[in-house]
């Protein structure tokens, strides 16, 4: 059993598709063990963008996330990690094969749906940076 991070972006909530996204989650058989809707704050998505802090691109995507609420989640099943990224789709529209998240609904890369953790050691520090112990069942 493996659990992951996944967010929701203000883009993709603005759009009505969490409902979507959760969907697909649910029915390729992974299961929701924390969720809630926030707007985060700047300090938050400071530290989960931390990464990119030296990248051009660093100030645009902390803009982008705080510009309205996300859903940040917490899905788990066996190979969660790469069955949700698989599923997300590439990062870059042109590349997002059609079926898979992006694919279906994004042609932006900045403003792309949905982030989900790419390894094992991320999911653990976004889930411990978005969720309380207590919070995820």
């Amino acid at each position: 059993m493996q659990r992951t991070f996944v967010m929701i972006k203000p883009d993709g909530v603005r759009r009505g598709l969490v409902g979507e996204c959760i969907r697909r989650f649910e029915q390729r058989g992974l299961r929701i063990a924390g969720l809630k809707m926030l707007v985060a704050s700047r300090e938050l998505a400071e530290k989960h963008y931390a990464v990119h802090r030296e990248k051009p691109f660093y100030t645009e995507l902390v803009d982008f996330i705080t510009s309205g609420p996300v859903v940040a989640m917490v899905i788990e099943g066996p190979n969660a990690i790469p069955l949700v990224r698989t599923m997300m789709g590439a990062l870059d529209p042109l590349q997002a094969q059609p079926g898979t998240i992006r694919g279906d609904f994004t042609c932006d890369k900045q403003m792309n749906i949905i982030h989900g953790s790419d390894s094992p050691e991320t999911a653990e520090s976004e889930i411990a940076l978005w969720f309380q112990p207590d919070e995820l069942v």
